[in-house]
């Protein structure tokens, strides 16, 4: 090596050290590290009892060259990896240096209600200058994390891993671990993106279509951009918020150079990831490295081998790797193609591998409207029976295969033996007699898919832009931008839980829409923001169905507090447990509650600026015959 090639190098490897001591220890890769994440060390570890303490602060932080200040835990963005075992007992006490509010909520973790931490809702808040403790049992295993849930902290940094192991040991085996937050950043103030939406929802969004592309025939044709406009929406609003004013993070580093993480040449490589987003849904993939999916939302599943899958905001997926003597690109590219979070797996530092090329942005179609040929969608959502659903994970499939397959129907089970809703059925509490409490009627299998139903005539008002012609499961389809990639794909009907467990059938089911109005930035549920119908009434005990219709062109990740979801998705007694869910537009999906868990529980949309603005709801779940707290009673 000449002189100049040593200084260049030095000078390469210098900047790289610098970047990584940037992010906390968990996300910095050096050949002492342990064979797993390195975890912020517990203030006192007594037996089984686990005490952490963690400071929230305001620090100046660099991303992507450019200086901004944001809320950290203990300094950083994302805050320290925090580490349990099953069966331990957690004791985390936040100190909050701030001069306002702030919170921590455990997200996907079972535990106390008082210890949920969701202001308004189960406790007061962390005030400014205060210490609160947090103390649950650790009930569970998985990968998960932790956030803020006061106003926008979560989008300024106030979020952070959380991991625990298997009282029993995982069920597959790897070498070294790598935990991987995906985030967004922006510099900002989240009110002025928020004030910018309200004014003109396309704000953000620089990827309209233009008479160019028209012209060039890349955009869709001239008829049905005219149909898109006279229903006042554009086919190009996949995001809220793009690359215009975020950065994309990975472990707190922008795209270049990027997070790093080294391995040893015939390692497997655990790899935990976690959407950690305000806003942003990713696309991840490894190129010419296949993905095998080992954990969905903290629970084994039957493992999967892909290679890409979406995350969306606030799940987390596990996956194992066997990578070569080589450097690889971890690739995490918006779904609306704006930019890209990004990182290198590499035997040696220095090392890197090409970034892929972004996609083209991609566009809503009549059938994210619920809508088939512009028509009433009938003829395409009431598709042939018989036919086997899509299993994208299990194969390779060419583009013009799976529209074929995207054709036909995976709601055979869910079908079979069972009459269709009636169309002019209301939107609240579906399948019941009219008789409160009474027995459920036509509530079909439990684990089984969702039937194609026609919209029924409630709008739901001016707060709702659209309603589907029909709307029907999609759980076998990647998303918007992945309909046509020659590779595979994971979707929601490949998830399987590794062990089966009996599903006991609902004792009555709750359909709820999304629904929200784009050009006017209005978020909702049933049509009405929180302030107006803030409850759903659960009852101890009960097994209950929720049933989820999305009225809006946008995906939204649903999640619940306080209690699992079970996804059903067609595999009866191994339906997955998630702890956030996609609802895609024009999409029904249902999942199954076991409503074990008393207290006042969050349930919401997790794109942070639409659960702000009203998609939020708290799941009151009472003893038999108990009356509404007045605090939850609409005013």
């Amino acid at each position: 090596m000449d002189r100049r090639t040593f200084i260049r190098s030095s000078a390469a490897l210098g900047l790289l050290a610098g970047m990584q001591s940037l992010a906390p220890a968990w996300a910095r890769s050096t050949p002492t590290n342990p064979i797993r994440s390195p975890a912020l060390e517990p203030t006192r570890r007594a037996g089984r009892l686990v005490e952490y303490d963690l400071t929230i602060d305001r620090t100046p932080l660099t991303f992507g060259g450019k200086t901004g200040r944001a809320v950290t835990i203990n300094g950083t963005v994302p805050g320290p990896l925090l580490r349990f075992t099953e069966g331990d007992e957690a004791i985390i006490r936040v100190h909050n240096r701030l001069h306002e509010d702030t919170s921590i909520h455990w997200h996907g973790i079972l535990l106390p209600n008082a210890m949920d931490g969701v202001p308004g809702v189960n406790f007061p808040g962390i005030k400014a200058r205060s210490t609160f403790e947090y103390r649950f049992p650790i009930q569970q295993y998985g990968t998960y994390w932790y956030h803020s849930h006061s106003a926008f902290q979560e989008q300024l940094g106030h979020y952070g891993p959380l991991v625990i192991d298997p009282a029993g040991g995982d069920p597959y085996t790897y070498d070294r671990e790598y935990v991987v937050v995906l985030s967004d950043w922006t510099f900002e103030d989240p009110h002025d993106v928020l004030d910018n939406l309200k004014n003109r929802p396309n704000y953000y969004n620089f990827q309209r279509q233009t008479l160019f592309g028209l012209l060039r025939g890349e955009d869709m044709r001239l008829q049905d951009r005219l149909a898109w406009s006279r229903m006042r929406m554009d086919p190009t609003d996949i995001s809220d918020i793009t690359g215009a004013t975020y950065t994309y993070l990975m472990n707190g580093q922008a795209p270049d150079p990027g997070w790093f993480g080294r391995f040893q040449p015939g390692e497997r490589v655990h790899l935990r990831f976690i959407n950690a987003s305000a806003g942003t849904f990713y696309d991840v993939r490894i190129p010419g490295l296949p993905l095998t999916v080992v954990q969905a939302s903290g629970q084994h599943i039957e493992p999967v081998v892909v290679d890409e899958f979406r995350i969306g905001i606030a799940e987390t997926y596990d996956v194992i790797v066997e990578p070569k003597d080589q450097a690889y690109t971890v690739f995490a590219e918006s779904m609306d193609r704006s930019g890209y979070a990004r990182g290198t797996l590499a035997p040696r530092p220095g090392m890197t591998a090409p970034v892929p090329s972004r996609r083209k942005r991609p566009l809503l179609t009549m059938m994210d409207m619920g809508m088939a040929h512009g028509g009433s969608g009938m003829d395409h959502a009431m598709m042939k029976q018989g036919e086997v659903p899509v299993h994208h994970g299990s194969r390779n499939h060419g583009a013009m295969e799976k529209r074929a397959r995207d054709a036909s129907s995976d709601t055979t089970a869910a079908m079979h033996g069972h009459s269709m809703h009636d169309p002019h059925a209301g939107h609240g509490m579906t399948g019941m007699a009219d008789m409160p409490g009474a027995a459920p009627t036509r509530l079909r299998p439990p684990g089984t898919l969702p039937e194609p139903v026609p919209h029924g005539s409630d709008g739901h008002g001016p707060a709702n832009a659209m309603a589907p012609d029909v709307t029907r499961s999609r759980l076998h389809e990647p998303g918007v931008g992945l309909e046509d990639v020659p590779h595979r794909v994971l979707v929601y009907t490949d998830l399987r839980a590794l062990h089966p467990e009996p599903r006991r059938a609902p004792d009555r089911e709750i359909e709820l829409h999304l629904t929200g109005n784009m050009e006017r930035y209005m978020w909702s549920i049933n049509g009405k923001t929180y302030a107006e119908d803030p409850l759903i009434p659960m009852t101890l005990g009960e097994r209950l169905r929720l049933t989820m219709v999305n009225d809006t062109m946008m995906n939204h990740p649903m999640h619940l507090h306080g209690m699992w979801m079970e996804l059903e998705n067609g595999h009866g007694e191994r339906i997955p447990r998630v702890h956030t869910v996609i609802v895609k537009p024009a999409e029904r999906l249902s999942v199954l509650i076991e409503v074990d868990a008393l207290g006042p529980w969050a349930f919401h949309c997790h794109v942070l600026y639409h659960m702000e603005l009203g998609m939020f709801r708290v799941a009151m779940v009472q003893p038999p015959g108990a009356s509404i707290p007045d605090r939850f009673v609409s005013r």
